[in-house]
């Protein structure tokens, strides 16, 4: 197979870090290449300099045999390079064909061509098996068919290489499956393409080969079949990793949340929350399990106070909670870990230690009389930076320069650190990688174990398996059924899912 792309010794440096050290990647025409590795070991990076949005520090750049200066995304979209990035890049309000062709619209005359801005969309949309609607606002449509938008802008620019930088980290299991049939296409088609991932299942069914990186270097590149799930968590993380939790037998006890027939609106003012009644007590995780977008969202934000409820009760330690505001649902007792880090979790611009005390910004040891304790602050950072394995240059960065999953890490170790009563991790894991998940796996259990009372909220079936000792399926905003989770199959939650109930499928509630 001929090489399109040759990364040979590429360092990058940045104040403080060595993010990329003398690393050599290629990719073949035709496979699909996973590039994993650890947060914060240098994946993004690398493809960044790629895609033309960082320079090297040293180091050379082959596309298709020719020695390139990849000096912007231009140049790399010019060179047949497209990138779609974890964080999605669409405009809400457009429709999916003015999102295409957004920069290079079609012109009829002196105005804009709409109608053939849509029929090339088509064109390729129905080429590579993507099958999108022109015609829809991306406000509207799912996740899944977000990511097929950027997918699709890209190789309407021409793209012969695509990067997808932690394309299943916002997926439900039918989208991955959806997503491995597209990126079959594509191949099939001749594109080349690389995937920035952690996630070993996805690793294993939709790669060629694999790259692994650890801090910056390549530990190693193998052929995906010839090497298993085990092997690759070793080698990224260095020691082995064990994904199973061994859950201690315990008897929950008294009830910590209590949720009665709650009602709630969507910001389209539509009910996203229907009548929903469930409780968590002490010393249990109860995961609620659904394709994403079923009422996951605004059913956490209600709890959280995020947002007003229509109707129902919420109770918290025997507190009447219902359309608290987030202080004092906060102070009442809840730690949070939001769904979506970046708008809900932090604030970017402030620095690592600001955001580790937010929510007990305003209290003693950090503050006294208004005014705050900048000691207490920075040694409590340092404390939680070490504790949770925050990979950082210094503690004063702003949260916004971190990788995803060590952003993450920031929230878990804040929440955790409050040691509530009621803990709601939101996709908790979403974009972490294997240590990590390990990692906060384990603290998850910990709480539980500590007889607090943990609210699961997961895409990741395998991880709701895993974790919960109860399991209450969302479709459509309603509860379909409350299941034991050791007498749980995955068959049986994906047709709850779906729509169907527990008794329907002859299981146990």
């Amino acid at each position: 197979m001929s090489k399109v792309v040759e990364m040979k010794g590429i360092t990058k440096i940045f104040p403080g870090t060595v993010a990329n050290d003398h690393v050599d990647f290629d990719l073949e025409k035709g496979e699909i290449h996973v590039l994993l590795g650890e947060n914060g070991a240098g994946k993004t990076t690398l493809m960044n300099i790629l895609y033309g949005l960082y320079q090297q520090t040293s180091g050379d750049i082959y596309i298709n045999g020719k020695k390139e200066d990849i000096r912007g995304p231009n140049a790399a979209i010019a060179l047949g390079i497209g990138m779609v990035h974890q964080h999605f890049m669409l405009v809400e309000n457009f429709t999916v064909a003015e999102n295409i062709v957004l920069g290079h619209e079609p012109k009829k005359g002196l105005t804009l061509d709409m109608e053939a801005a849509k029929t090339s969309v088509r064109e390729v949309s129905d080429r590579f098996g993507l099958e999108v609607d022109p015609d829809a606002r991306i406000e509207d449509i799912p996740v899944g068919l977000s990511q097929r938008v950027e997918i699709l802008k890209a190789l309407h620019k021409g793209a012969e290489i695509l990067i997808l930088d932690e394309p299943t980290a916002v997926l439900t299991p039918q989208e991955i499956d959806d997503l491995g049939e597209i990126l079959k296409n594509l191949t099939n088609e001749g594109k080349s393409i690389i995937l920035i991932t952690h996630k070993l299942k996805e690793v294993l069914g939709m790669s060629d080969r694999v790259t692994i990186l650890r801090r910056g270097k390549v530990i190693g590149t193998v052929q995906t079949s010839e090497t298993t799930a085990d092997e690759l968590a070793e080698m990224m993380v260095g020691r082995e990793v064990n994904l199973s939790s061994d859950k201690a037998e315990k008897a929950a006890g008294e009830v910590i949340l209590n949720v009665e027939h709650l009602t709630v609106k969507d910001h389209r003012n539509l009910p996203a929350v229907k009548d929903v009644s469930f409780e968590v007590r002490q010393g249990e995780i109860l995961a609620i399990a659904g394709v994403d977008g079923n009422g996951q969202k605004e059913l956490v934000e209600a709890l959280t106070g995020l947002m007003p409820t229509e109707s129902g009760k919420v109770t918290l330690c025997g507190k009447d909670i219902t359309g608290a505001s987030p202080r004092t649902v906060i102070e009442a007792g809840t730690g949070h870990i939001p769904q979506d880090r970046q708008k809900r979790g932090l604030i970017l611009q402030s620095s690592l230690t600001e955001n580790l005390i937010l929510g007990y910004h305003y209290q003693p040891p950090f503050a006294k009389n208004g005014k705050m304790d900048q000691m207490k602050i920075a040694e409590h950072g340092k404390e939680l930076i070490q504790e949770f394995d925050i990979r950082t240059p210094n503690q004063d960065v702003s949260a916004g320069s971190l990788s995803g999953g060590n952003q993450q890490k920031v929230i878990i170790a804040r929440e955790f650190y409050k040691d509530p009563p009621l803990l709601i991790a939101a996709q908790p894991t979403r974009g972490l990688d294997v240590g990590a998940i390990e990692f906060v796996h384990m603290r998850l259990l910990e709480q539980r174990d500590n007889n607090k009372a943990v609210l699961l909220v997961s895409l990741e079936l395998d991880e709701i398996m895993n974790l919960a000792d109860r399991i209450a399926v969302i479709y459509h905003g309603q509860i379909v059924g409350i299941l034991d989770a050791a007498q749980a199959t995955e068959r049986q939650l994906g047709l709850m899912m779906a729509g169907g109930t527990s008794a329907d499928k002859g299981d146990v509630s």
